[in-house]
């Protein structure tokens, strides 16, 4: 059976795509991670746009052979240069927002679990310039009416989807 890449793996290669772009001052066409479970994988972006001090692109969202509400959706990620040293994640239009305790983020954190953050921390930080930091926004267009299919509104979660997964691989079940 065919394994996907979840969305912390969308929204890592995406915040490193555009990374890439703002650093280089060019479209790049796909970006190569490795997943905490240690796969790597060259995912190819979509929509990149460069212009001034920012960058962006997304991912679009594979789940294998495995039913995922979220296949298909565009993991988007804008990168942007910060004046002083720090890589700062943050949500945007689709992505939710914890309202309840109990989850990995605290009230009123963006639903961008710690092993999505950690990916796209290791990936900015070993190419940032020692005197320059990064804004990284995540968006997921759409995400607001996906996330109405998904347990995020009975977890806590609203106004869009978790960044999620643990080990960057979406495996199928066996039926």
């Amino acid at each position: 059976m065919k394994n996907g890449f979840t969305t912390g793996s969308c929204a890592q290669a995406a915040a490193k795509g555009a990374f890439l772009m703002l650093t280089r001052g060019k479209i790049v066409q796909s970006a190569a991670i490795e997943t905490p479970s240690g796969v790597k994988l060259r995912l190819p972006l979509v929509d990149q746009k460069i212009g001034g001090r920012s960058a962006a692109c997304a991912v679009i969202k594979r789940s294998g052979e495995e039913p995922d509400v979220t296949h298909g959706a565009k993991i988007c990620a804008c990168v942007k240069w910060l004046k002083q040293r720090d890589v700062r994640i943050q949500g945007g239009l689709g992505i939710g927002k914890v309202t309840k305790p109990g989850l990995a983020m605290p009230v009123g954190e963006w639903a961008i679990n710690p092993v999505p953050r950690r990916m796209i921390l290791k990936e900015i930080s070993k190419l940032l310039p020692d005197n320059r930091g990064v804004e990284v926004t995540l968006s997921v267009p759409g995400g607001k009416q996906i996330a109405k299919r998904t347990y995020n509104p009975k977890l806590g979660i609203i106004g869009g989807i978790s960044i999620i997964g643990t080990t960057g691989i979406v495996k199928p079940k066996a039926l």
